[in-house]
């Protein structure tokens, strides 16, 4: 059943939002969801099962925006600019996400052990960066540079201009001196 799959991470996702995750209740997510709770545990096998497929949906989210960030005809500098601004803006808008980048969890987030750590996710976006931009567009350090600048911002946030705007000429530099 994907649809009823795809309606109770969404329901569970939206619980994990509002209040901690030892305090989501699973009647309460399949009633939001609109299905059984015999549903949600036949397509997830418990909590910590949900957990699990809601922390690798929340990866494979946050990777989506890296690709879209990547897609275009936009020169390497300025889809990287975007990259480093749609980790910072992902992290900031969902927890998640921002445990996922950071390894910071905290209790009140589903636990972590089946989900891809930050260094996973680092390297699946400098390899997605690498390939989007082609022969020649960065070199791989760059590329992994990139999502390393992105976390500072997320680990110490900062008021001032955004990320983009910083990263767009920083990188631009960056790939005219090196090649």
């Amino acid at each position: 059943m994907p649809a009823a799959r795809d309606s109770l991470l969404e329901a569970a996702g939206a619980a994990v939002s509002a209040r901690p995750w030892p305090a989501v209740r699973m009647v309460d997510v399949a009633a939001a969801a609109g299905v059984s709770r015999q549903t949600l545990y036949n397509e997830f096998g418990g909590k910590a099962g949900l957990g699990r497929a809601l922390v690798r949906r929340e990866a494979e989210w946050y990777l989506a925006g890296v690709d879209r960030a990547l897609a275009g005809p936009a020169p390497a500098p300025a889809r990287l600019a975007e990259v480093a601004d749609w980790t910072v803006r992902a992290a900031g808008a969902r927890p998640l996400v921002r445990a996922l980048l950071t390894g910071a969890w905290t209790a009140a987030l589903p636990a972590q052990r089946s989900a891809a750590g930050p260094g996973e996710l680092l390297v699946a976006v400098r390899d997605r960066a690498v390939a989007a931009l082609g022969p020649g567009g960065a070199r791989p350090e760059h590329c992994e540079l990139v999502v390393r600048l992105a976390l500072s911002y997320v680990v110490a946030p900062v008021n001032g201009p955004r990320p983009r705007d910083l990263f767009r000429d920083l990188f631009r530099d960056l790939l005219g001196a090196s090649g």
